[in-house]
């Protein structure tokens, strides 16, 4: 088979993956001409663009900074190997998960929509959730079986991001659904989550729940764990707002 056949091969078979089986019933009259492989190229682009824009509007990443912006001088502690490995992607085929741990403030939820973009961008599937939201959507479920359909949904995404774990007090009921999730995942998609409390006081968090140290060891199991060491990005930022305001400010004219 020589180059040029292969080439033809490679087209056509495009053309299928497309479905233009009308092209393909004509081949024969068209494949000497320029615009077959041009036609080809044209829907291609159209159909990425379009599964693309889906993928974002289902993830519901919402605005977030850019990792341009990200200050890496103002973390005391931040382990930028674990997030280069992170930002590969290579934690999804296993598929494993990733952990952000660390203060109010200091970049967590800044860090996980980045690399949920990214994982979109490559084609991925993603879901992005507030985890007191997400516990108590499913806590108000009236059925097993409205129950069952949404932890379904949960499972569907490739990437599953959770958000701000540990920053309110949960039930034990709210304990369940977690581990329901993380375990229905298990193997099968990745998670990434972000905490301001350290597993040791997981206890805090869903107090009276007997499924803390099992959730906690299935969620870590295959896991990357990013610990943050900062002061407050945001009251940083607030700062520094405030200083330029005030240079700003036009001194008033003593009388």
């Amino acid at each position: 088979m020589n180059p040029t056949t292969q080439s033809i091969d490679a087209l056509k078979g495009r053309a299928r993956k497309l479905g233009l089986l009308g092209l393909l019933e004509h081949w024969n009259d068209f494949q000497d001409q320029a615009w077959p492989e041009n036609l080809i190229q044209i829907e291609e682009a159209f159909r990425s663009q379009r599964s693309l824009e889906r993928r974002l509007q289902k993830a519901h990443l919402g605005r977030f900074k850019h990792m341009a912006d990200f200050d890496w001088t103002w973390p005391k502690k931040i382990d930028r190997d674990i997030l280069d490995e992170l930002f590969s992607l290579e934690f999804m085929d296993e598929p494993a998960n990733g952990v952000f741990v660390g203060p109010n403030g200091t970049g967590k939820t800044m860090l996980m929509l980045n690399l949920a973009y990214q994982a979109v961008l490559k084609g991925h599937t993603c879901l992005f959730t507030n985890a007191s939201a997400l516990l108590n959507d499913l806590a108000e479920k009236d059925s097993a079986s409205a129950l069952n359909r949404k932890l379904k949904a949960l499972t569907a995404p490739r990437l599953l991001c959770i958000d701000e774990v540990g920053y309110l007090s949960y039930n034990h009921r709210h304990a369940d659904l977690l581990f329901e999730i993380v375990s229905r995942r298990y193997g099968k998609g990745s998670i990434l989550l972000t905490t301001n409390k350290p597993f040791a006081e997981w206890n805090e968090v869903f107090p009276n729940a007997s499924c803390v140290v099992t959730l906690v060891d299935r969620l870590v199991h295959k896991a990357e764990i990013v610990q943050i060491d900062a002061d407050s990005f945001r009251l940083k930022e607030a700062r520094e707002r405030s200083a330029r305001k005030e240079k700003s400010r036009t001194p008033r004219k003593r009388d």
